[in-house]
């Protein structure tokens, strides 16, 4: 037990919230992406197999989170 005796209840709850607004802020980068293209991303990807789209969305994800990420530590 003297491995689960270091970790805090705040510790804890502060990972959880931080994770929430990490999806949350994931979320909304997505709505906002999705409502400035002019046609159905996912529809494009599953529809059409468009890699390329694939490749750039996935891209872009991981770019925004390390954003996210960044902002959320400091």
């Amino acid at each position: 037990m003297d491995l689960f005796s270091a970790i805090a209840l705040p510790e804890v709850v502060s990972t959880i919230v931080y994770t929430l607004l990490g999806v949350v802020l994931m979320w909304g980068c997505w709505k906002v992406i999705d409502l400035l293209t002019p046609f159905s991303i996912v529809k494009e990807i599953e529809d059409g197999h468009n890699m390329a789209l694939a490749v750039l969305i996935g891209a872009l994800f991981i770019s925004l989170s390390i954003i996210i990420a960044a902002v959320i530590l400091s």
